[in-house]
């Protein structure tokens, strides 16, 4: 098996897995808690109360066009997984309803709202994170990420408010409040898989010893450090910039090591949200206990 088929094999798997946390969620939790939903899962909810069309089919009725249009602005690949996300998504709302499981959170919408926004941005997140969408806004929202540069959750966010809205013609008022909890921490979570599970932290030293930062940083932390040519604002003198990416864990470390060699030096911490390469997606060697 190639390594591009390994990736195709394991995008689909994990697009399943998404379709399956999503779907499980909208109708455990969701549905069983008379809770509504954003974008054209939303939509779908409304005619399933309006005129009881199950969600399983609507999804895929509602999905034609939109897909249609992302055919223009996706790309095969992205629409070949979009295709696939709407049509597992159908059959795991299918699915679900026939499958004789509950969950016993009737007693707290509060419990039903996070858990509401933990399955489906979990899902959500999984199945952006390899490349699809479920159709429908993510679609939409998609696009607007590669055209503009707006994060998925925040446009989906978005478009939850207007369908939202719409559904208060079936929903009261407080479980409209914990609807809006749902969607909030569905975005949020959508933001944390497409981010990366592993945090780590960009660090920018300015200081006149920066080779002997740069050698403690990789000598004592085994991290990679970057020498970037600077000139002074001011004083328009020539300085060598250290650039570091550690794990969140070690900016302490990072910090004395800088305070100990030169404590006036000037220090920038950036936030980086996913970091590939050595040190953090490949192995590294394992550290000794005891140094020296």
């Amino acid at each position: 098996m190639t390594k591009k088929t390994q990736r195709m094999v394991m995008d689909l798997a994990l697009i399943t897995v998404g379709c399956a946390l999503y779907g499980f969620g909208l109708v455990t939790v969701n549905i069983a808690n008379h809770l509504a939903e954003g974008g054209i899962t939303g939509i779908t909810l409304l005619i399933r109360y309006w005129w009881h069309i199950d969600p399983a089919y609507s999804t895929l009725v509602l999905n034609i066009p939109l897909i249609i249009v992302g055919y223009k602005f996706l790309g095969k690949r992205a629409l070949a997984y979009t295709v696939y996300g709407t049509v597992m998504l159908s059959v795991f709302l299918w699915v679900w309803q026939r499958v004789p499981v509950s969950l016993d959170i009737h007693h707290d919408l509060f419990i039903a709202g996070v858990m509401a926004g933990l399955f489906g941005g979990i899902g959500s997140g999984l199945i952006y994170r390899r490349g699809g969408t479920t159709g429908g806004s993510d679609v939409i929202a998609r696009i607007l990420e590669k055209q503009t540069g707006i994060p998925m959750g925040r446009s989906l966010l978005g478009f939850d408010v207007v369908v939202l809205l719409a559904s208060l013609s079936y929903l009261n008022l407080e479980r409209m409040m914990y609807t809006l909890l749902a969607s909030y921490v569905f975005s949020r979570i959508v933001d944390f898989v497409l981010e990366g599970a592993y945090a780590a932290k960009g660090v920018l030293i300015v200081s006149d010893s920066s080779e002997a930062i740069a050698n403690a940083i990789m000598n004592q932390l085994e991290r990679g450090a970057t020498y970037l040519k600077a000139e002074g604002g001011f004083a328009r003198d020539q300085k060598r910039v250290v650039y570091a990416v550690v794990a969140t864990t070690e900016i302490a470390a990072v910090k004395r090591i800088i305070d100990d060699i030169d404590p006036h030096a000037f220090i920038t911490i950036l936030d980086v949200h996913e970091a590939l390469g050595e040190g953090f997606t490949y192995k590294r060697k394992p550290k000794r206990l005891f140094l020296g």
